[in-house]
């Protein structure tokens, strides 16, 4: 049982979680004005989007198992700690991938699996090789990973991509930057010790709020763009409005904090940007289906 969780803790299940939120709304909407989609499509991607995910964040800890051990943060990882060995974190991840963009072939259909597919390689080769250790700029560019599995839903019921569909991306990966930013402000020290050039490691507190603030407009901006693109109703105009303002003040107070010196609360923009994200991606959703629910 030790052994099984380990393996769970090697796909980090929690950054899952967060990925799984944006795609089920993304398929209500992709499939509006026909109510919910097929459930059994919804369950395949789930299953198929959380195997790719999982080989994603494995290929992820192999590789990082050297500045895991350094940083506090991740230190109790299963392959610092030795309940895993790298070989079969390895395998693992290796035969992950490859059930994961089976599974989502022969179920959602040969675009859903190709992005699927993509969102691994970007993340592996073009995020964790290439650029966590050489750019302050690495979690701006990691995003678009982060950001594929609204893609693999919305093509997995409409088979195409359409403008409202990469919006959806564009917020994701646009809320990236001052989502983990704050983290990186906490973290600084760790990220420092391990050689990672976040942004905070490189730049003073002053430049990363100003960077913090102008992502966040252009979250707000592409969030509101989302309403004329797809003709959201009421529930998501409020929502994206009174959030947005919300998260600007936020980043607001932040960037202000960062002028005088370091934040002292890095974490509460990181926090309330995760109940940012879940709550507009729900207003996504019942925007889209209450109007069939009480005129369809």
């Amino acid at each position: 049982m030790s052994k099984l969780r380990a393996y769970v803790a090697l796909t980090k299940p929690r950054v899952i979680e967060l990925l799984l939120v944006t795609t089920v709304p993304a398929m209500i909407l992709a499939n509006a004005p026909n109510g919910f989609p097929d459930i059994f499509l919804v369950i395949n991607v789930l299953i198929g989007g959380t195997l790719s995910a999982g080989s994603a964040n494995a290929f992820n800890c192999y590789i990082d198992a050297d500045i895991d051990k350094i940083m506090q943060r991740t230190k109790n990882r299963p392959l610092v700690t030795g309940e895993i060995s790298k070989r079969e974190a390895l395998v693992f991840a290796y035969v992950t991938a490859f059930v994961s963009s089976a599974f989502l072939l022969v179920t959602a259909g040969w675009l859903a699996a190709l992005l699927s597919l993509g969102a691994i390689l970007f993340y592996v080769l073009i995020y964790t090789l290439l650029l966590k250790r050489k750019t302050p700029q690495n979690i701006v560019w990691g995003g678009a990973a982060g950001a594929m599995p609204v893609l693999i839903g919305w093509a997995a019921v409409t088979k195409d991509l359409s403008v409202s569909a990469w919006l959806l991306f564009l917020v994701i990966f646009l809320w990236t930057p001052p989502h983990y930013w704050p983290l990186s402000m906490k973290y600084r020290d760790d990220y420092a010790s391990a050689g990672v050039p976040m942004l905070p490691v490189v730049r003073n507190p002053r430049v990363v709020g100003a960077q913090i603030l102008l992502y966040t407009w252009a979250m707000v901006a592409s969030s509101l763009l989302l309403i004329p693109a797809a003709q959201m109703g009421v529930i998501y105009t409020i929502t994206a409005g009174a959030f947005g303002i919300w998260f600007t003040i936020e980043a607001t107070i932040l960037y202000r904090q960062a002028q005088n010196g370091v934040p002292t609360s890095p974490m509460r923009l990181f926090h309330g940007s995760i109940s940012y994200l879940t709550l507009l991606f729900l207003a996504v959703a019942v925007d889209a289906l209450i109007p069939i629910a009480f005129f369809g």
